[in-house]
């Protein structure tokens, strides 16, 4: 008798001694019987308005539509400040602080770097780039990535030149630097004749970014069908292309199906649609919700949960440089390599706790 309550003893003292689960944050969800993207945000990121985290975060599984989840669909979830917790391959929380911010150091350049690969952007495209961004904007911190894994044998540079009307012409059409990032590219099957389409070739994708309806608390659009927005005024300010409402051949715009009306700002804009000038900005959904923010109406619009498009944003190199393939081949396989070896998704992840965290 007493062996046995010994051996029982030792039993719960193994128990005990054992150490808990380290808790992990991110994984992966598997879609349930009765799911959205906005009951899934709610219940893991404890806010509805996450839907477009994960729609992001899995934009090639799920398609254009968020709500084409399917019961059984494995969704990818992103960290953010420290949720979701407790799903199957998640990351330890301790590996999923954010760091410090730390802005982009810019050094002076000098005729050595005349034979170095060299790379343009520009500031103020937050969250992309910005030389007060953490590594300068997630596209920045990502290309820099890549070309430290290809190792180029000359070397690389990143340059600032904050005018961006520039970069197409003259500074790349004339190959003063290799290539620029990041730029939308359009749909160029069906625009032939847009000097970027014409003019230029493109990397692969380095991000997909969703472009949204914002929308008056009260005023809101149901949109399921392109029929839905006929008829429907956008704002977007000058300078944002237009190309989006005529892309994959629907031609709204072209045949007047829809408006758009363009002011000088963002801010102009958003006033606009309050005043019943126009029925919803448009905008990617990080400029808009920084935007809305900024202003302080982020408590009177609503985001419409179906994107009018979605953007990709790439390195591009003038169809006239001598190796225009040869850079893109290089910059292919690096973007490749960094999105195998989970440099690109850490990069991700880090930037996109930033994001959301001012939201």
């Amino acid at each position: 008798m007493k062996k046995t309550i010994a051996a029982a003893m030792l039993g719960l003292t193994a128990l005990v001694a054992q150490p808990a689960a380290a808790e992990t944050c991110g994984g992966v969800y598997t879609v349930k019987s009765g799911d959205s993207l906005s009951l899934i945000a709610d219940r893991l990121y404890q806010d509805a308005g996450k839907w477009s985290v994960i729609h992001s975060r899995n934009i090639k599984k799920i398609g254009p539509k968020p709500n084409a989840i399917r019961v059984g669909m494995k969704l990818n979830m992103t960290c953010l400040n420290g949720l979701p917790v407790g799903l199957p391959g998640g990351k330890l929380i301790s590996e999923t602080k954010t760091v410090v911010a730390k802005p982009v150091e810019i050094t002076k350049g000098d005729a050595t770097i005349r034979h170095r690969i060299n790379l343009l952007t520009a500031d103020d495209f937050a969250p992309f780039t910005g030389k007060t961004l953490h590594n300068g904007g997630m596209m920045t911190d990502i290309l820099n990535a890549a070309m430290e894994q290809a190792d180029p044998e000359e070397g690389f540079a990143i340059h600032w030149v904050d005018l961006w009307t520039s970069h197409e012409e003259p500074l790349l059409s004339n190959a003063l630097l290799d290539g620029g990032f990041p730029w939308y590219k359009l749909d160029c099957e069906n625009n032939t004749t847009h000097p970027r389409c014409r003019n230029f070739e493109f990397s692969d994708p380095m991000f997909e970014v969703l472009v949204l309806m914002f929308t008056p608390k009260g005023r809101p659009i149901s949109y399921t069908k392109d029929e839905d927005l006929f008829g429907k005024t956008f704002c977007r300010p000058q300078g944002y292309e237009r190309h989006l409402f005529n892309e994959r051949g629907r031609n709204w715009l072209k045949d007047g199906k829809v408006k758009v009306i363009q002011p000088l700002t963002t801010a102009e804009c958003y006033q606009m649609v309050l005043d019943g000038q126009a029925d919803a900005v448009v905008m990617n959904e990080f400029t808009g919700r920084a935007q809305l923010k900024e202003i302080g109406l982020d408590d009177k619009f609503d985001v419409v949960p179906e994107p009018i498009s979605i953007q990709t944003l790439h390195v591009i190199i003038h169809k006239t440089h001598p190796e225009a393939k040869a850079l893109l081949t290089m910059i292919n396989k690096a973007l490749g390599d960094i999105r195998e070896n989970g440099t690109y998704q850490s990069i991700i992840e880090d930037h996109m706790a930033r994001i959301w965290s001012e939201f």
